[in-house]
């Protein structure tokens, strides 16, 4: 399991374990927090492709799908 602080999401670097349409790497691009600090969105932007995706930051705890840094 990664551990992430959502405080240092913006700009962290992902790799996907599983590309689909050959996109590999992705960067987070915008974090939105609400008034108590809870991130309420999260985009990640895939590097080859430019094409940003929402995605629930909670998901990207999960190593058997995202590996942090780029792989």
């Amino acid at each position: 399991m990664n551990t992430i602080n959502p405080k240092k999401l913006l700009n962290s670097k992902w790799t996907a374990v599983t590309p689909k349409n050959q996109e590999k790497h992705f960067i987070v691009t915008k974090v939105e927090y609400d008034e108590d600090g809870i991130v309420i969105l999260c985009l990640i932007e895939s590097v080859m492709s430019k094409q940003p995706y929402p995605i629930n930051w909670q998901d990207l705890k999960n190593d058997n799908v995202w590996l942090h840094g780029w792989q």
